[in-house]
């Protein structure tokens, strides 16, 4: 009994007139914000779904130039026929049993919240896994894992716009497009960003449009789309982070299925609920992608 009774008192001792009562409100976790369907490419997507669990993707081939002078033999090059493969060979699941029992004497919809929940894991993984491909995928890498640049405010530390100039400069020395640029990184970095730039990060708050996706912008910085996430690997030194920087067409990803079914349980009265999700993931032109490990203090 929750309300504690005076010494002697001996009035409906046993407190049945108080019963516990379950809430038919369910307090959920909270939810990563997913960024992979905002800076990947998925263009091969439907060749996957249609024809298989491999796409070959044929390389723009290099072509040499040379100098000419009238009347000089012209010797030609051979073409190459490069190619990158797309392969499916990632999958998750889950599963999941409720008694028929529990499902009709219960104030909660197990099937339903559990549904969601493991719809939701199944999505976070995948983020988790293509971040992964990408931070190991990167051609361009400043520092190294537990080791890295100060970002603050003494005069040691740069500025955190400085450092997205300076991935821009990477991006641009390898020819990238400005057009579908991306940066993404952790919380940590946002909040240094908040507040060495408060009124370049104005919009994040009062009467703007909501972000969705991990964007935490609704314009653009340096031609950069932003996105926070809290998916990157750990690094192995506390106060050390990363922040990604690309392209939208560094990196492909593809789902070939995802499904969630309910079926009998034949050894019970209950119904059985599972996951899959098939999915594939390739970096097709790391020179589009620039991985900073860095330090906030």
């Amino acid at each position: 009994m929750a309300i504690s009774k005076s010494a002697g008192y001996g009035n409906l001792p046993s407190g049945n007139w108080l019963p516990v009562i379950y809430s038919q409100k369910v307090q959920k976790f909270f939810r990563t914000a997913s960024v992979v369907e905002a800076i990947t490419n998925t263009d091969y997507a439907g060749e996957i779904e249609n024809f298989g669990d491999t796409v070959n993707i044929i390389k723009e081939p290099t072509i040499t130039v040379q100098a000419y002078t009238r009347g000089a033999t012209i010797n030609t090059q051979d073409i190459a026929d490069d190619q990158l493969q797309l392969i499916v060979d990632q999958a998750n699941s889950f599963a999941f049993k409720v008694d028929d029992i529990e499902e009709r004497q219960s104030h909660v919809n197990w099937e339903s919240l559990a549904t969601s929940s493991g719809a939701y894991a199944l999505k976070n993984e995948y983020d988790k896994n293509v971040i992964a491909a990408m931070v190991a995928g990167a051609g361009t890498t400043v520092g190294s894992d537990g080791s890295g640049q100060d970002i603050g405010f003494g005069t040691s530390e740069i500025d955190p716009v400085n450092l997205m100039a300076n991935h821009a400069k990477r991006l641009h020395a390898n020819d990238v497009p400005e057009e579908n640029r991306w940066f993404v990184a952790s919380p940590e970095f946002y909040e240094q960003l908040h507040q060495t730039s408060s009124k370049l990060m104005d919009d994040t708050t009062g009467n703007a449009a909501p972000l969705r996706n991990g964007k935490v912008h609704s314009g653009k910085i340096l031609n950069f789309e932003v996105y926070m996430t809290n998916n990157f690997a750990a690094s192995s030194t506390s106060n050390y982070y990363k922040v990604l920087s690309g392209h939208m067409s560094s990196t492909a990803t593809a789902s070939a299925i995802a499904k969630t079914e309910v079926m009998r349980d034949p050894d019970s009265f209950a119904d059985i609920v599972r996951g899959l999700h098939v999915f594939g993931r390739k970096v097709l032109r790391d020179n589009a992608l620039v991985l900073e490990h860095i330090l906030i203090d």
